[in-house]
């Protein structure tokens, strides 16, 4: 083998540990690797994954190098957002079968594969970093994924478990809808002042939703309960000040363990002590019962009465 080849192997070894095992035909070309070599090795230990974009093992290709594939089609300095970002930053999404990528306005390419390119003009100026990866933040994902859906439940899950999970803030996400287009904003700007407004999952949504389309009073979301010394009591999912009655949301999704289902009971006797009415429903209930879910608040609210010695402090916007 000569020096050059050599060299040659080197560089081409050193850009696919960098780009994990990823690598654009002009990258292999630039690199040494003839046209007939590169026939063989597609035949042989290489794959492609897009057009032009090769994965230089065989088997299937991980989440990871189907990424870097798509940032080596849309080009130098875009950005992958939407579920794949939102899976990234650990926020719950839609599962997808394409890998959005941002790409500034003026740049000529097209969808291929799973990729499906997204020009803008907003160009996210801070990124996430993973490796050679780069993922828009968590409220530029947010925005980007919640843009293209059509039910407000679905909207109001990502906004809501992101806010929850701190992976952003509501005017991190505000100032995104602000500034980002106004097609599909009418869902996220209703899941986002719910958000704001105290809703912190989906289930509570349907809970609000429902009420919304029944007589009742709304009650507060998400509010501190304090005792007149001012120690904190408990902060349940939908309250009823006047009344004295509270709901609470008992939700597996987010209850897993033992540990978090003995606090739950803690809290709900906690309230019981200072007189305040507790109903306990299941998200499955809100939305398959929800005749019984409005008879049975509309009875606690007619016959309960205002607790004489607490205090409440209205949810704040994270």
């Amino acid at each position: 083998m000569s020096v050059t080849t050599r060299a040659g192997d080197d560089a081409l070894r050193q850009l696919l540990s960098r780009q994990l095992d990823v690598i654009t035909r002009r990258q292999a070309l630039a690199a040494g690797v003839t046209v007939s070599s590169l026939r063989h090795r597609l035949g042989s230990s290489w794959q492609s994954l897009i057009p032009g974009v090769y994965l230089a093992t065989t088997g299937t290709p991980t989440i990871i190098q189907e990424q870097m594939a798509a940032m080596l089609h849309a080009g130098r300095g875009s950005v992958i957002t939407g579920p794949a970002a939102l899976q990234q930053h650990r926020i719950r999404g839609p599962a997808a079968d394409l890998i959005d990528v941002l790409i500034p306005a003026s740049r000529r390419r097209q969808d291929a594969a799973f990729v499906r390119l997204h020009r803008t003009t907003r160009m996210p100026k801070r990124v996430w970093r993973f490796g050679p990866l780069s993922y828009a933040l968590p409220a530029r994902a947010v925005a980007d994924t919640v843009r293209s859906l059509t039910s407000l439940r679905d909207v109001r899950a990502i906004v809501a478990d992101a806010v929850q999970r701190r992976a952003c803030t509501v005017p991190d996400l505000s100032e995104e809808l602000n500034n980002g287009s106004t097609v599909g904003s009418k869902l996220f700007r209703e899941a986002l002042t719910d958000v704001a407004e105290g809703i912190h999952s989906a289930a509570e949504g349907d809970l609000k939703d429902l009420l919304a389309k029944s007589d009742l009073p709304m009650p507060l979301f998400n509010a501190s309960i304090f005792d007149n010394d001012g120690t904190f009591i408990a902060r349940p999912d939908a309250w009823w000040p006047k009344y004295g009655v509270a709901v609470e949301v008992d939700s597996h999704e987010w209850h897993l363990s033992p540990h978090d289902h003995t606090r739950t009971l803690e809290r709900q006797r906690r309230m019981g002590k200072y007189g305040i009415v507790v109903l306990p429903f299941t998200p499955k209930g809100i939305r398959t019962q929800p005749a019984e879910v409005i008879n049975t608040i509309r009875h606690a609210l007619e016959t309960g009465r205002r607790p004489a010695n607490i205090q409440t402090k209205a949810a704040e916007a994270a």
